[in-house]
């Protein structure tokens, strides 16, 4: 069984919604990686995602696209961001690490050893934004063999022939976009949410985690009786922006992160009581 397989198998015999937040990787610096990645583990979270910092990251807000440009201005490569989970997983055996991302960072690697590479250094899964399963032919292949899952996502918008598609390549779990645009934007609309939610689970047994506009614990509570995992993206990495020269970063989002904890636990356990 895969780490982000039986993750989400010790999830649900825990009764609790996977937490999963994203940092940018390489900010503010290469060398904070594996520190706020462990940081993220204290405060609570189930899965990590990792973004591998782009010129040109189209499917993110201005956050994000702040937080790769720190990166990069920083010298952060892709083979860095390996080498920082291949030091994670010297502490950290268990908990599953997704890179998101996109296609060009792997193109210019070779899918074939890109893939190689992310499972030796312990990576769990890929979530490539501008790579849809049509166009996975030679990625998806080498992800198998090396037991990396492929994530995608799926739009509020998605059709049900579309959706089909999609969750046939699909491995891991799926990404619910919970609104139209881009990380970070917009309010979330929870009926809309659980309706989208409900017809995926139509058309896949694989875990579902809803993303995209979830700002802070009030919305990831909101969210928790309704996905099998809560990601949190723009809102950690809007507090790496405005602290990152600070001492005391790594306990800010281990303390953001258990926020967040917290209110989902309590919302479920409200639900089951």
């Amino acid at each position: 069984m895969s780490r982000i397989a039986e993750r989400f198998r010790s999830c649900r015999a825990a009764g609790r919604t996977a937490l999963v937040p994203y940092i940018t990787g390489g900010d503010p610096a290469p060398g904070r990686t594996v520190e706020l990645m462990h940081a993220l583990v204290a405060g609570g979270a189930d899965i990590l995602e990792l973004g591998v910092p782009f010129s040109d990251p189209m499917a993110d807000g201005p956050v994000i696209q702040a937080a790769c440009g720190r990166a990069l201005a920083a010298g952060t490569t892709p083979e860095q961001l390996l080498e920082a989970v291949r030091r994670f997983r010297a502490d950290d055996p268990g908990t599953p690490v997704i890179l998101m991302g996109y296609a060009n960072s792997l193109e210019a690697a070779g899918y074939r050893a890109f893939v190689e590479r992310a499972a030796a250094a312990g990576v769990d899964g890929l979530l490539t934004v501008d790579l849809p399963p049509e166009e996975a032919g030679e990625l998806a292949p080498a992800a198998a063999e090396h037991g990396v899952d492929l994530i995608y996502l799926v739009a509020p918008n998605t059709s049900a022939a579309r959706l089909e598609r999609v969750c046939a390549g699909a491995s891991g779990f799926i990404y619910a976009v919970a609104l139209k645009g881009v990380t970070g934007a917009g309010s979330l609309d929870a009926g809309a949410v659980a309706g989208q939610v409900a017809a995926i689970r139509e058309a896949t047994d694989l875990p579902i985690a809803v993303g995209f506009g979830v700002r802070d614990p009030e919305s990831a509570a909101t969210l928790a009786p309704v996905a099998d995992a809560v990601v949190v993206g723009s809102a950690l990495v809007r507090l790496i922006g405005e602290h990152g020269d600070a001492p005391g970063l790594a306990e800010r989002l281990r303390d953001a992160v258990g926020a967040l904890r917290r209110a989902m636990d309590q919302t479920q356990a409200e639900g089951g009581s």
